[in-house]
C-alpha cells in the first residue's frame, strides 16, 4: 500500500475579543483534522494554526479572579497554583496552549499537534 502524502493548510485566527475556551474548542478540531472529509482518528492529518493577540482573550464573569492554573512538582505538598489573572498578565499565550492541550486526546498525536500551534 503507497504512503498518502498529507496535505496541510495554514489557518491564522485572531483571539481579540474571543472567550479562550471557545477558541481553544476551534483550534483543537483544526489541529485535528476533524474539519475534513478524510478524517481518520489514528492518522494525524490536521493543520498548522496561527493564533494573533492572544493577551485580548476575553474572560466572562469572575473567571479572571477566581481561576487558578495549578501543577504538582511531584513532592509531598508540592501543589503549585497560579491565578488567571497573573497569568494572563505575564504569559497570554500559555492560557490558550493549555486550554487546547486539554482538548485534544491524550494519546501520542497530541505532542506532534501541538507542535503545529503558534501563538503570537
Amino acid at each position: 500500500m503507497p504512503a498518502v502524502k498529507i496535505m496541510r493548510q495554514r489557518h491564522r485566527l485572531d483571539a481579540n475579543g474571543k472567550a479562550p475556551g471557545r477558541l481553544a474548542t476551534e483550534i483543537s478540531r483544526l489541529l485535528m483534522g476533524k474539519h475534513k472529509p478524510d478524517y481518520v482518528p489514528n492518522v494525524d492529518a490536521g493543520d498548522f494554526v496561527d493564533v494573533e493577540n492572544a493577551a485580548f482573550m476575553r474572560f466572562t464573569g469572575k473567571k479572571l479572579e477566581q481561576k487558578k492554573y495549578m501543577h504538582h512538582s511531584g513532592y509531598l505538598g508540592g501543589i503549585k497554583a497560579e491565578p488567571a489573572k497573573k497569568m494572563m498578565r505575564e504569559r497570554p499565550a500559555e492560557v490558550l496552549r493549555r486550554a487546547v492541550s486539554r482538548m485534544l486526546p491524550k494519546n501520542t498525536h497530541r505532542t506532534e499537534r501541538l507542535k503545529r500551534l503558534i501563538i503570537k
